[in-house]
């Protein structure tokens, strides 16, 4: 295998982080929606984790398309 394929392997595989972070995203504001209906009163507790849980898999999705877009252009 050439390095050339190699290197678009390898950025293909490190772009699946960002569909995952797409996906824990999703997961997670729909947990907290459905937790939120149950007990609305616990809604306003929990808002400040959920802003926090949201940043770090967004950072995590950032990450992993960084990594991909060196992979390409190095």
């Amino acid at each position: 295998m050439d390095p050339a394929s190699a290197k678009l392997i390898g950025a293909g595989l490190a772009a699946i982080g960002t569909g995952a972070a797409a996906i824990g995203v999703g997961n997670l504001f729909g947990q907290f929606l459905q937790g939120a209906l149950r007990n609305p009163s616990a809604a306003d507790g929990q808002f400040g984790r959920l802003i926090f849980g949201f940043a770090v898999t967004e950072a995590l999705g950032i990450f992993a398309l960084l990594i991909a877009f060196l992979l390409l252009f190095t």
